[in-house]
């Protein structure tokens, strides 16, 4: 702020002669206001100054600071517009498209806001802020689109037209809850000069059994001052409040504390400073550890890694006193702003931070130790979006809470559940070769947590199972007379509820089976590599099936020597057999038998359908196959008796252990 406000005055030095004493003056007085962060009272101010004021750099000057005051209350469309204003008027710090990008980010102009981080990153290439600002765009533009399943709604028993921000459980059944507001009937009614509100207070709401919440009211006068409280963390056992208390000192400078208060006979007790530094230095949004020995806040004292960084300090005992500040690190704290921490009950930290990657604005992030180390990950959307998102409480043994954002405007306070996963899998087990349905053909249900069941298709070939999160499923079905089949299903990565369906087709072992994309190279028996694919589906069906027994056959067209198809056919039919036995399938297990062109193909439905001058149950002989009007049909019914098929011949095979 010092290089600032000297930087600021070279300027006036060098521009002077240009512009008047009156102008001068009402420039002075705007930003003074500005450079003592009262942004909201500043704003009239200089653009006022804005008015009057002649010179282009000034007027440039005075633009950026107008958008300044806009972005720093929270007013990202008004924002947007000054900063605009100023790149128009060739303001000369390339900072001017990284936060006209944010601003544009936080209105969900994502394509322009990325044009104008790329721009930044241009311009200043070493600081990573352009880069990440592209990928923030394009992570919000996915998570918009694939929410992560929480469901969010405003608490309007809580909220009012003023800002309501900052909630924490009162009470261990989670029926209470104290939360910061500058509504009207808070004590402080002097009005903030950075944000235009009036000072808040800390008040309470309960909830009755029916769900209904209370009118909310302040607590008492030794919590409430005419000064600013927010911030409620709360002891174990709900009788030791601390909270965040800025006090106005002189030339408006706030300065904000860590406060105490017990409960006595359910009234509070006078409240006491229990992290107290320089007037200076912010200590705020206290946030106490299940075993009362860790105490994290926010600060900007020296030894940051930022702005504003969370600290802890930590005592012997729930009466000890606290011991010395310590940083969290670089894993959670950045060269921006984390706030408003809450240690859950598990340990997990839960934090906002405008630096760590995110939606835009503030983001509420989650962080678990893992091998003595913070791993920060962003808690995406719904919960957060591309306004301010903060201050978030959870339950100790739920997925639910409240948090603050301003998505709708002004801070307001909003409930969250992640409801409990329901997965269903709906399916059907048909005839492979028919698609007729298969009744009371028995489906097993296997899932890598170890969970087994058994179920029977309806007359419709129907079966349905309910699934379980974060688990592999296979679905195998039989039925006598058919090979087994089945099919797979995962719920692992699914983050919201879902019907899944499955389709099994059984092949019936009466009949010859073709096995599709079989391919030779003319007149030879090698399997081309394109063939792989099917064999590799038939060593699973082999697996699947382990007591048959099966004759592979091959056929070719009747054009051609007999005797040469015949030998060509039994090497195609012995060289899909080798390979199964390469993939591990018992010798024992399979026959080769090249059956040349004596076994032409009967035309069935699926045929029927494909090629319209051909009718279900005609026989692919050579006299038919001759009789077709064109050529192209000719070849295509030659390729069709070209064909690679087995046929179960046995289903009492014991395998050889």
């Amino acid at each position: 702020m010092k290089i600032k406000s000297v930087i600021l005055f070279s300027i006036f030095v060098l521009l002077i002669q240009g512009i008047s004493v009156a102008q001068l003056s009402v420039y002075n007085k705007a930003n003074e206001y500005y450079e003592n962060g009262q942004y909201y009272q500043a704003i009239d101010l200089l653009r006022d100054a804005y008015s009057k004021v002649t010179d282009n750099n000034i007027k440039s000057e005075i633009t950026f600071q107008v958008a300044e005051c806009y972005r720093k209350t929270n007013q990202p469309r008004k924002a947007e517009m000054w900063y605009k204003k100023a790149i128009q008027k060739k303001y000369s710090n390339p900072i001017i498209y990284l936060y006209y990008a944010d601003a544009l980010k936080m209105n969900e102009d994502f394509e322009e806001a990325i044009e104008n981080y790329k721009e930044y990153k241009k311009l200043v290439p070493e600081d990573p802020r352009g880069e990440t600002g592209v990928k923030s765009c394009e992570l919000a533009i996915k998570w918009m689109e694939n929410p992560n399943g929480y469901k969010v709604a405003n608490m309007k028993f809580f909220n009012s037209r003023e800002s309501e921000y900052s909630p924490a459980f009162a009470k261990a059944e989670y029926d209470e809850v104290y939360f910061t507001s500058n509504r009207d009937g808070a004590t402080g009614d002097d009005v903030h000069g950075g944000t235009g509100y009036n000072f808040s207070d800390i008040f309470t709401s309960k909830q009755d059994k029916k769900g209904n919440w209370s009118t909310p009211v302040p607590l008492g006068e030794n919590i409430n001052t005419e000064f600013e409280e927010g911030a409620v963390s709360m002891s174990k056992d709900f009788n030791t409040m601390f909270f965040t208390r800025c006090e106005r000192h002189k030339k408006d400078a706030v300065g904000c504390m860590v406060f105490q208060s017990k409960r006595r006979n359910e009234e509070w007790g006078k409240a006491e400073p229990i992290l107290m530094l320089d007037d200076s230095i912010v200590v705020a949004h206290p946030s106490l550890s299940d075993d009362e020995l860790t105490l994290y806040f926010v600060s900007d004292m020296k030894g940051g890694q930022g702005k504003k960084d969370i600290w802890k300090v930590t005592r012997t005992s729930p009466e000890g006193d606290w011991g010395v500040p310590e940083n969290l690190g670089a894993a959670v704290n950045t060269p921006g702003n984390e706030m408003f921490p809450f240690i859950h009950d598990d340990g997990t930290l839960y934090f906002s931070s405008d630096y760590h990657l995110g939606m835009g604005g503030l983001d509420i992030f989650r962080a678990r130790r893992e091998n003595g180390t913070w791993k920060v990950e962003n808690m995406r959307y719904p919960i957060n979006s591309t306004k301010d998102d903060f201050s978030i409480i959870i339950e100790k043994d739920k997925e639910r809470g409240y948090f603050s954002s301003s998505r709708d405007g002004d801070d307001d306070i909003y409930s969250f559940v992640l409801p409990p996963l329901k997965f269903d899998v709906e399916g059907v087990v048909i005839n492979d070769k028919t698609d007729a349905p298969l009744a009371q053909a028995t489906v097993k249900l296997v899932g890598s947590d170890g969970m087994t069941l058994t179920n029977e298709t309806d007359d419709e070939g129907a079966f349905k199972f309910m699934l379980r999160p974060n688990t592999d499923y296979v679905f195998i079905a039989s039925k006598k007379g058919f090979l087994t089949g089945k099919d797979k299903e995962t719920t692992k990565g699914i983050t919201e509820s879902q019907t899944f369906s499955a389709e099994i087709r059984l092949s019936s072992i009466a009949e010859p089976i073709e096995l599709p994309n079989i391919f030779y190279d003319f007149a030879k028996w090698n399997l081309r590599p394109e063939s792989m694919v099917a064999l590799d589906k038939l060593v699973e069906t082999l697996n699947d099936n382990p007591n048959v027994v099966i004759e592979l056959r091959a056929h070719t067209d009747s054009r051609g020597s007999a005797l040469a198809n015949v030998e060509l056919s039994q090497k195609r039919a012995q060289s899909v057999v080798n390979y199964l036995i390469e993939k591990g399938i018992q010798p024992a297990r399979l026959r080769a038998k090249g059956y040349a062109a004596t076994m032409p193909k009967v035309v069935d439905k699926k045929l029927a359908e494909q090629h319209d001058f051909l009718v279900e149950g005609t026989k692919l002989t050579t006299d038919f196959i001759e009789g077709l009007e064109s050529e192209e049909q000719q070849e295509i019914a030659h390729q069709i008796n070209r064909r690679t098929e087995f046929q179960v011949i046995s289903t009492n095979f014991q395998p050889q252990e």
